[in-house]
């Protein structure tokens, strides 16, 4: 076997096949192929060979031989420990020098995890973390509180406005024409929500209780039902009710009402809300910091990707949005337009996403060799038992269905990103 590196992702062995290895891919092709052949005065599947290749010829069984025949040679590949294999191989050779009884060389090309060139990793500059829940922060929330347990009661008067809460009845037509899931009765909106399509609810405002009126509104580029998307639409809507929000009073007895363990009283309230935001804003700003670490050291490194590697992860990500439509009994493209995407933006965004997880995958690794950071048994035991914690599972078990290699890698990869959040200069 001859090794050749081609690029930084790409590889190049080539194989002298004797005599004896192509005769033997023969033989295998031949027990193959025998099996679904049938010649006047034999039974299927026991056809002589000389009878077999005098009616076919041998040529009928190199494709398969070859197939056979690399299919070892390949193997051969994976001892090669100073590359890793990432992607489907290419076969280069020319059939025309494939002759029984003859020697003949064969090229396998495969895509390789690429070498990663470090630019700086360490030390980025960020703005100082902002852990400090303000009083308007705290406001903002209440008012949240006081919504969310409010309740609708009609309105005094019957004009619509921006707020309110709309029963009433519409139908939609294209060119004159209704179509399917653009008709509904007493159908209750918030107007204003910005649950419809842009220029419907704003095209109610001003309606009176009982009045009908035509909204004209333009279904968007990007719309989920293609067949609808960018066409002008008439929606002829009739009002019934109009309904506002009472929002409760802020005192100890709506505190109590909020069975919140501990807090009684709305200074109790106004402390437990400011507890929990800063505890958010401690969570969001530990990724941020870990987020501009990790992309600083992505950004400075240099890395061709083999293509191969970004399908291989845009396939896993595929499968991981089809599994959620079937969790919900949803058509793939179905569940991708409810999303708000088309296919084009849906396949460009998984190609966007791979690339990123792939690079960053890359990039951590290659920090992590450079640093010489490696996983103990005590860190490898302890992932395994946070895991069974995790999935409620013995250790056993766990250990079981995970290989060491497995775990190693991601303490690895755990460590190197620690270590890249630690070096994180703030300013």
């Amino acid at each position: 076997m001859k090794f050749e590196k081609l690029s930084t992702n790409r590889a190049k062995f080539t194989f002298e096949v004797t005599p004896h290895e192509f005769e033997h891919g023969l033989d295998h092709a031949f027990d193959h192929a025998v099996q679904n052949v049938e010649i006047k005065g034999f039974r299927k599947g026991k056809v002589p060979r000389n009878i077999f290749e005098n009616k076919f010829g041998v040529e009928s069984l190199y494709e398969d031989a070859l197939n056979h025949v690399i299919g070892h040679l390949y193997q051969q590949i994976f001892d090669e420990k100073s590359v890793t294999v990432v992607g489907e191989p290419q076969i280069d050779l020319d059939i025309k020098n494939v002759k029984r009884g003859e020697p003949f060389s064969l090229s396998i090309i495969v895509p390789i995890k690429p070498e990663v060139t470090l630019g700086d990793y360490k030390g980025v500059e960020v703005a100082k973390k902002n852990l400090v829940a303000t009083d308007a922060e705290i406001d903002a929330e209440i008012k949240k509180l006081l919504a969310q347990n409010s309740s609708l009661e009609a309105k005094t008067t019957d004009v619509l406005e921006n707020g309110d809460t709309a029963i009433f009845d519409f139908e939609g037509f294209v060119d004159n024409v209704p179509f399917d899931g653009g008709k509904a009765e007493n159908y209750e909106l918030v107007i204003g929500s910005g649950q419809f399509i842009p220029g419907f609810e704003e095209g109610m405002l001003g309606l009176r209780i009982g009045e009908s009126r035509d909204v004209n509104v333009v279904f968007p580029e990007q719309y989920q039902a293609e067949h609808l998307a960018g066409k002008p639409a008439v929606f002829k809507v009739k009002l019934h009710e109009l309904k506002v929000a009472k929002l409760e009073e802020l005192n100890d007895a709506f505190v109590v009402g909020l069975k919140r363990e501990g807090v009684e009283t709305v200074e109790a309230l106004k402390a437990d809300i400011k507890k929990s935001l800063e505890s958010q804003k401690e969570s969001s700003e530990a990724d941020r910091i870990t987020g501009t670490a990790v992309k600083f050291a992505c950004d400075n490194a240099t890395v061709d990707i083999p293509q191969e590697m970004i399908d291989s992860e845009v396939n896993q990500l595929r499968k991981n949005v089809e599994n959620q439509a079937k969790q919900y009994n949803i058509d793939f493209e179905m569940f991708v337009q409810l999303n708000g995407l088309t296919m084009d933006q849906f396949n460009s965004e998984m190609n966007k996403q791979a690339k990123e997880r792939v690079l960053t995958s890359l990039v951590i690794e290659a920090v992590a060799q450079k640093e010489n950071i490696v996983a103990t048994e005590a860190e490898i035991e302890a992932k395994y038992d946070e895991i069974a914690k995790m999935y409620k599972l013995g250790v056993a078990d766990v250990k079981k269905q995970l290989d060491p290699e497995v775990v190693s890698n991601e303490v690895t990869f755990n460590k190197a990103i620690d270590l890249l959040t630690a070096s994180v200069k703030e300013v």
